[in-house]
C-alpha cells in the first residue's frame, strides 16, 4: 500500500474480493495476510485456470484491480497448476512468487517493485477466508 489514505477503501474491496473468490466457481482456497509497513498478501487456489480467469475479470475483483495501479507501489502475480488441494505455504507462495512470478503494472513503483525483490511475509496476520 503505497500510503495510509489508500487503507481504508483498499481494506473494504480486499475483503469483499476475498468474498467474491469464496463464493467463486472452481474456488478451493482463499487466504489474505496482513504484513508489516502496509504490505497485504493474498493467495487463492483455483480448481483450473478458466475459474481463475473467470474470477480475475468480474463482480467487485474486476472492479476494483484498476485502482490499484494507484494504491500500490508494489504488486505482483503467480499462477501455478494445482498440485494439491491445500495451498502453497506463505514461506513457498513467495518462494515461487520470485522465481515464477511477474510484476504487476502499479503508477508508482518502489524500488523493490523496479528490482522484483520482496521480502519474505511474515505469517503472524493471516486470516483464512476458505
Amino acid at each position: 500500500m503505497r500510503s495510509w489514505r489508500y487503507l481504508p477503501a483498499f481494506l473494504v474491496q480486499s475483503l469483499r474480493s476475498a468474498r467474491q473468490a469464496k463464493a467463486a466457481p472452481g474456488n478451493l482456497a482463499v487466504g489474505l495476510l496482513r504484513d508489516a509497513d502496509l504490505v497485504f498478501w493474498t493467495r487463492t487456489l483455483w480448481a483450473g485456470e478458466p475459474a481463475m480467469r473467470a474470477f480475475m475479470v468480474s463482480g467487485v475483483h474486476g472492479h476494483v484491480m484498476p485502482r490499484l495501479l494507484h494504491w500500490c507501489d508494489e504488486a505482483a502475480v503467480a499462477h501455478w497448476t494445482q498440485e494439491s488441494v491445500a495451498p502453497p505455504s506463505w514461506p513457498e507462495a513467495h518462494r515461487r512468487l520470485q522465481q515464477d512470478g511477474r510484476r504487476s503494472k502499479v503508477s508508482h513503483p518502489s524500488p523493490a517493485q523496479q528490482r522484483f525483490e520482496f521480502p519474505a511475509p511474515r505469517t503472524g496476520g493471516e486470516r483464512r477466508i476458505k
